[in-house]
């Protein structure tokens, strides 16, 4: 392997280390659901507001708590909300878990593979548009699953990944430019190889409430 291509993979060792870890203890509380659910949501919520404020210090708090609590707070309730509905709550929040993996890792390994143009140099370096087509592409797949698993509508459940697919870049590139802003290169240092909680959940920020909202307003699973 050369120097360049070792480069462009150096950091995924600790990336999976540090999803080997995570995974068990947010999949275990999701199935567990109640207070330990909450609990997770509640403490992730509480740390995300930490890093904003280390992020903003200095700034008027008048200002930078509520739009804080705006970013922030939304996916919170949420993944409450969602765990809640009964039945199929722990599998919607699965399945949002899942489009939000799937359009990190589809972009990770494409965007490395194939290059080419930046997404938005002016925001995040690092994303190329080669690298948001194949998240794209992995979410449409996430979402041709769940139906043929569950028995959906493959026509739903592409389309409905696909919007929350966009909403989780969204939601990574909202990140990104908060943190140019601000002139830091991670929201902490609490996950190895992904910064602080808000980087790790960013896309979920944005991924979750619009989960909230399609389930609220067709009733029914996103994949059916």
């Amino acid at each position: 392997m050369s120097t360049q291509a070792g480069g462009r993979w150096r950091d995924l060792g600790v990336r999976a280390a540090s999803a080997a870890v995570l995974l068990p203890v947010a999949l275990g509380a999701l199935w567990w659901g109640g207070e330990v659910w909450h609990g997770l949501t509640v403490v992730a919520g509480l740390l995300m507001m930490r890093e904003w404020s280390a992020m903003t210090r200095g700034r008027a708090l008048a200002w930078s708590l509520p739009v804080g609590l705006v970013w922030i707070l939304p996916a919170v309730v949420a993944l409450a909300w969602l765990r809640n509905r009964e039945p199929g709550g722990a599998q919607t929040i699965l399945f949002v878990f899942c489009v939000v993996w799937a359009s990190d890792i589809g972009a990770y390994l494409v965007g490395r593979l194939v290059g080419g143009p930046k997404l938005a140099p002016s925001i995040s370096p690092g994303k190329t548009r080669s690298g948001a087509v194949g998240g794209l592409g992995a979410v449409v797949l996430v979402g041709l699953v769940a139906a043929w698993l569950g028995g959906g509508s493959y026509g739903t459940a592409a389309m409905v990944a696909a919007g929350l697919g966009v909403a989780a870049q969204a939601g990574d590139l909202l990140e990104s430019a908060v943190k140019r802003h601000f002139g830091v290169k991670d929201s902490g240092n609490l996950i190895p190889g992904h910064g602080g909680v808000l980087d790790r959940l960013d896309a979920v920020l944005t991924a979750a409430p619009l989960a909230w909202a399609l389930v609220a307003w067709r009733g029914v699973e996103l994949w059916r």
